[in-house]
């Protein structure tokens, strides 16, 4: 009684405003219902398909109950494995958490340098990092603490605060900046924003690494070389040219820096070569190239410890060390965040962000791959955000995902996300433990340390050749990005990738080409034998059991755009009938693209219906004047009149208003083209009902009356059906058991039954017999004995748009079936088997 109710009011108030409720429905509806396309085949069912609601779209989105239980559930993806923890998986994170613990902590203090903060505060970020990371991860691999990238923006951030504002410590930028950084991406990931990082390609991520690589590298070379007199941080290029300029001003820091760069990479080679030749010895090389860091960094202290000792009081030491690094967290506290400290880095706060996010992303679903699990970006998001919302009250700078840590944890045989935990420890051990060790670190080796490991950053040019074999254009985003980075910034250059990358998106999209097809008749092989045209498989009877091994049309296009054989030219479907692809969606950037080429390809290859339509010259509009005086018009008999249309929807997920706007205007274009006939529109391969509404509002999956004063519209529909609870169905199954469940009991019983007298007896069986007989033959007319012949049968798209086709066949025969029916007194209904 309600809904009768809002539907009087509804349409009292749409009257009143003067909306049209029927505005472009079905065209000539009433006449079509009676009895022109109804459907012929009396055994199969009626089907209307219902178009969808605003209220069902708004049910469907609108999280229920369930949905947001699901939602809190999974912000604490710990607790799916959590309580099913062992002995095993504990050995393998108690290996994998030592392991990186070992290699975190000398990375650490050296990335601190790289954000222009003392060495203790890349130690307070590892281990937060790996102390939160693993209540919130969807990735076991993952490590999460400094990186070399993050670390040079933040210093970047961090140097040009301190220009400005003096008096601001460096720590306290740097924590402010994990905040607001770490509460954006916490928010995307809360609101379940992860496919945003979808964006951001692989030749932006790559070009992005690999300048960020080649930056840091050069920038720590005056560091390895004991060169001072110019600044680290400017372009590339610049301190490139610097290094060049000062080389001769090289200090003994240079010996110690250049020699730890060698052997990081000897060990890694010789340990690479011992596991190819010696292969069950390749997890003890894996480790001692693991911990390769950890030993040099233990060596050269040593070293550093016995020419320095003398002058740990004095400044005549004979290299740069590290120096003094406090024991325990010593800058523990609330970080100060304020609108005049966010103001000061808010420039540089979408590049720190865009860092945080495609640097943890793209490493964690890349060895999600490899290790066979699939990561929620989203809840990773979580994990990134409330790490650096955590971090900082402890002293850290914003950190993230690290490659080569994630790399090492992973072949170490990590299990769970818990070997965070003992990382978390190794290093805790290591703030209160060694901070005297530290101060004997040399400087020049904690920046070869950084060299090399950002030098596994660099794309190789084996990978390079293979974006190259895919996309050549990619590769120029590459390169473009990595000049920029060196020729500008780090900065600069996520900016340029990103936005060369979506430039080329929104091009491919824009300039999308749709293709005509034609059809070809195509036949399986087996071995050497063709289906359909081997006598032997012929007589066996696999053809007619199978037919759709044995030969099928199918559509390509005309032009072998695809790089199908050019030697097979596929057929036009039908004179005057044109079939057409999308092969990029339509939307409203590119339907005017693709209905121009639809356009001009129909006008060259058809000629006007009515070619006297143009009576005058006068009466000929100004873009088709005709011949020039004195000439005759072109003769384009031989050409065929337009007859219909046919869009292939395969690739179109969703059309807007524009896209569905550009189809009216080229059908009444081509209305007035064919005129007095009209052009029948077939729509083949929509996949979303949303699609099939928008259309069908504009009047499309209709026939289209040939002219007003038609009494009755003439048209052949063409339906494809399907078989319901056929043969081969589960139900049908599961008749056939019951059917002889029920036959088994009633044998059971007839047999057991005993007569004492012999009339009583005859008329038992009688009885039985016919009982039998009844139920055997109910049997016979079961669907799980059928052949399939006499199945039932049902229409699989509605009756009441019978223009919307399942595939491209029927469109085909139902568009040829309509330019055939001139003279058609009684139109039939065809149906379509598609079982």
């Amino acid at each position: 009684m309600s809904s009768g109710i809002y539907t009087t009011v509804g349409h009292g108030l749409a009257k009143a405003l003067g909306i049209k409720l029927n505005y472009r429905h079905p065209q000539s509806a009433e006449r079509i219902s009676r009895g022109e396309s109804v459907f012929s085949v009396s055994s199969a069912d009626s089907f209307v398909e219902r178009e969808p609601t605003s209220w069902e779209w708004i049910r469907e989105t609108t999280p229920s109950r369930r949905d947001i239980l699901r939602w809190a559930y999974g912000l604490f993806p710990f607790t799916h494995w959590i309580d099913r923890y062992n002995a095993t998986w504990f050995a393998g994170d108690l290996i994998a958490g030592i392991t990186v613990g070992a290699v975190v902590v000398p990375q650490s203090m050296a990335y601190a340098k790289l954000a222009e903060l003392p060495p203790e505060f890349g130690l307070y970020s590892s281990f937060m990092g790996v102390l939160v990371y693993w209540f919130f991860a969807t990735s076991k691999d993952i490590t999460i603490g400094p990186v070399a990238v993050m670390s040079t923006v933040t210093g970047n951030v961090v140097e040009k605060v301190a220009k400005v504002r003096p008096d601001i410590p460096g720590h306290v930028v740097a924590s402010a900046l994990a905040v607001v950084a770490g509460a954006i991406i916490c928010f995307l990931g809360l609101i379940r924003a992860g496919r945003i990082v979808e964006f951001i390609s692989l030749a932006a991520i790559s070009a992005f690494m690999t300048g960020s690589a080649i930056n840091i590298a050069v920038g720590q070379v005056p560091a390895l070389m004991g060169i001072t007199g110019f600044s680290n941080r400017e372009s590339t290029y610049k301190v490139f040219i610097n290094i060049l300029r000062h080389l001769g001003r090289s200090e003994r820091d240079a010996a110690m820096g250049l020699s730890a760069l060698m052997f990081l990479y000897l060990i890694r080679y010789f340990c690479g070569f011992g596991a190819r030749k010696i292969p069950h010895r390749s997890k003890m090389f894996f480790f001692l190239s693991t911990l390769r860091t950890a030993f040099i960094i233990l060596l050269y202290t040593f070293i550093s410890w016995l020419v320095n000792r003398q002058h740990r009081k004095t400044n005549q030491r004979l290299f740069s060390i590290l120096g003094t690094v406090p024991r325990g967290f010593q800058n523990a506290a609330v970080p100060t965040v304020t609108k005049t400290i966010i103001q000061l880095f808010t420039d540089e706060l979408p590049a720190s962000v865009i860092v945080l996010l495609i640097e943890h992303i793209a490493i964690a679903k890349s060895f999600g791959r490899v290790n066979n699990y699939t990561i929620d970006p989203s809840q990773e998001m979580v994990a990134i955000g409330v790490t650096n919302l955590l971090g900082p009250f402890l002293g850290a700078y914003p950190a993230t995902g690290s490659f080569s840590r994630t790399a090492i944890k992973s072949k170490a045989g990590v299990r769970t996300p818990f070997a965070g935990v003992i990382t978390a420890l190794v290093v805790l051990l290591a703030i209160y433990a060694l901070p005297a060790v530290f101060f004997y670190i040399p400087n020049s080796v904690l920046s070869a340390v950084i060299i090399h490991a950002v030098g596994d950053l660099i794309t190789p040019p084996n990978t390079l050749y293979q974006f190259w074999r895919v996309s050549p254009l990619e590769v120029i985003i590459f390169f473009a990005g990595v000049f920029v980075t060196i020729f500008s910034n780090i900065e600069n250059g996520i900016y340029t990738t990103i936005s060369i990358s979506a430039a080329l998106l929104l091009f491919r999209v824009l300039y999308a080409r749709g293709r005509f097809l034609g059809k070809v008749k195509v036949h399986s092989v087996i071995g050497d034998h063709v289906l359909g045209g081997d006598s032997k498989l012929s007589d066996s009877g696999l053809e007619s059991r199978d037919p759709e091994r044995s030969s099928r049309n199918i559509f390509l296009p005309l032009d072998n755009g695809d790089g199908s054989n050019p030697n097979i030219q596929p057929e036009s479907p039908y004179p005057g009938i044109f079939i057409y692809r999308f092969s990029e969606g339509y939307n409203y950037p590119n339907a005017n693209h693709y209905l121009d080429h639809l356009l001009d390809t129909v006008f060259q290859q058809t000629r006007r219906t009515n070619p006297d339509s143009f009576a005058k010259l006068g009466d000929r509009p100004w873009n088709d004047p005709g011949p020039r005086r004195g000439r005759t018009e072109e003769d384009h008999s031989d050409r065929p009149t337009l007859k219909a249309i046919i869009l292939d929807f395969n690739s179109v997920n969703n059309v807007d208003i524009t896209a569905v706007q550009h189809l009216i205007d080229v059908r009444n274009q081509l209305d007035r083209y064919a005129a007095p006939d009209k052009v029948d529109w077939h729509l083949a391969c929509i996949n979303n009902r949303w699609t099939k509404r928008a259309l069908a509002s504009a009047g499309f999956g209709y026939p289209t009356p040939r002219s007003e004063a038609d009494t009755v519209q003439r048209w052949k529909p063409i339906f494809s059906v399907a078989e319901i609870g056929g043969h081969t169905s589960a139900a049908a199954a599961a008749e056939h058991r019951e059917n002889e469940r029920e036959l088994k009991r009633q044998r059971t019983e007839e047999r057991g039954s005993q007569s004492p007298e012999k009339g009583e007896a005859i008329s038992k069986d009688d009885a039985a017999d016919s009982e039998t007989s009844d139920f055997a033959q109910k049997i016979a007319t079961s669907k799980a004995y059928a052949s399939g012949v006499g199945a039932r049968v049902a229409v699989v798209h509605g009756l009441n748009r019978p223009l919307f086709h399942v595939d491209l066949t029927s469109a085909l025969q139902s568009a040829i079936a309509n330019a055939e029916r001139s003279g058609d007194s009684e139109p039939k209904g065809v149906g379509t088997n598609t079982v």
